[in-house]
């Protein structure tokens, strides 16, 4: 690197400390490889500098010292999402970690809660459960209420409430000029919009407010098999998920599992097949439609009614940090062929996941007044997750996802999940038809292209 290039970077560090302070983590700091590192341990994001704000008003001042310092800012609250930023250089950003910006309140006579910008599913669960209510949570407590729903959203409620971007009814959001700003349906909204959606590329969200749901209680749980039942209970799953309620979300997966002592002995080193899931219906009936599937007689059976705060937890997803590659595709219909295709891939033992959730139902319908993505157009999702214990393992992690969604090529829509994105996939596919919109608006609200996006708009 020259002197000029170098004098150039210390002068933009110069500024960061002068305009900051101590908040500001650099390169050359002893903590800047705790701080850079996100959720998913495999992503070796390597940003200019890290900054951890704890109020809206010192994310507005890291705004306004990026910009000042001719730096961008990408905003991350878990970093579960974080191979979706892997695209992006962050060599000459700022990281805006926003793990200290958390809590919530509730308004129950509202039905609704006000979440600060870095706090977790866990958090709003916690917050809601007293007075009986609820949120269209994913399947993982600590990743952020605020990436998770401005980018779509999918919870074992959605088929009968839709994507929980639909939940948000309105943003604070620091945008790329370092202002705080309210965007809804009556304040600016054309960027409430944008941001349902467009997320992370318009700016910082410091909190916003979510619909919750009515339910105390909920109908779930899991079946579990020996993968030696794969081929049976995949075939009866499709034929299932063809004919219930929409009241009924829930996914089919194949798990290989090592043999690690932190697991329960009856998963640790085995590979498994299980279905889980939700029923918005009464016990009566939930067991009535539940009558397929058990009468192939699983291992283990944990349907019943639970509090809703614990659905969380159904999906076993990992609560410690974990690294991992994954891919997914979205089908718009799952035929004998499409069950014989996932039963073949899923015997590959590189996958620590291979997955299909049902969707359809209320996440493919589009909502009025919805924003850049209110909707997911397809019937199902393939997920195929791998996980990276060393870095050696990283490609063929990568190879054996990749492999598995583009089994199910011939099923495949056009149409992608934001969720589920991650590094090296193509981001218009889930922005759909919304995407020029979404162009003009980014132009608008950030010109310079400050802020950068796990999915940002081209």
């Amino acid at each position: 690197m020259s002197s000029t290039a170098e004098s150039t970077l210390d002068e933009r560090a110069a500024k960061l400390r002068d305009a900051l302070g101590s908040r500001v983590v650099l390169a050359s700091d002893p903590d800047y490889d705790v701080v850079r590192t996100p959720w998913n341990v495999a992503i070796d994001q390597r940003p200019f500098a890290v900054v951890t704000p704890e109020s809206a008003e010192e994310v507005v001042a890291v705004v306004r010292a990026a910009t000042a310092a001719g730096l961008r800012v990408a905003p991350q609250s878990t970093g579960h999402g974080a191979a979706a930023l892997a695209d992006t250089d962050l060599a000459n950003a700022v990281l805006v970690r926003l793990d200290a910006l958390r809590g919530v309140t509730v308004h129950p006579e509202a039905e609704a809660a006000i979440v600060l910008g870095g706090s977790h599913w866990n958090d709003v669960l916690a917050a809601a459960a007293p007075h009986g209510l609820t949120a269209l949570h994913g399947s993982a407590g600590d990743v952020s209420v605020a990436g998770y729903s401005l980018n779509g959203g999918v919870s074992f409620y959605s088929r009968t409430h839709g994507l929980a971007v639909n939940a948000v009814r309105s943003v604070q959001i620091v945008t790329a000029d370092g202002s705080l700003v309210r965007a809804s349906a009556h304040q600016n909204p054309d960027l409430f919009w944008a941001v349902r959606g467009g997320s992370g590329a318009f700016g910082i969200v410091v909190s916003l407010e979510i619909e919750l749901l009515p339910y105390a209680d909920v109908f779930a749980g899991m079946l579990l098999w020996d993968a030696t039942h794969t081929a049976a209970v995949s075939r009866t799953w499709a034929e299932w998920t063809a004919s219930v309620p929409e009241s009924v979300t829930s996914s089919l997966r194949v798990l290989h599992l090592p043999p690690l002592p932190e697991l329960p002995p009856f998963l640790s080193g085995r590979s498994v097949v299980v279905v889980d899931g939700a029923a918005l219906e009464s016990d009566e009936r939930a067991d009535e439609l539940l009558r397929p599937l058990r009468d192939l007689g699983p291992e283990i059976d944990t349907f019943t009614r639970i509090p809703s705060a614990a659905l969380v937890h159904m999906h076993m997803d990992p609560p410690q940090p974990t690294p991992a590659a994954t891919r997914h595709r979205v089908l718009d219909a799952l035929p004998a062929e499409a069950v014989a295709a996932f039963v073949a891939a899923s015997t590959d033992m590189t996958l620590f996941v291979a997955e299909l959730r049902h969707i359809g139902g209320a996440i493919a319908r589009p909502l009025p007044g919805g924003g850049a993505v209110s909707a997911v157009a397809g019937e199902y999702i393939a997920h195929g997750i791998a996980v990276v214990p060393v870095p050696e393992a990283a490609v063929p992690a990568h190879g054996a996802v990749a492999a598995f969604v583009d089994a199910f090529e011939p099923w495949a829509g056009e149409a992608l999940a934001l969720t589920f994105l991650d590094g090296g996939m193509d981001r218009a596919a889930g922005f759909a038809a919304a995407l020029d919109r979404l162009r003009a608006l980014k132009e608008h609200w950030d010109p310079r292209n400050v802020f950068a996006a796990g999915n940002p708009v081209p």
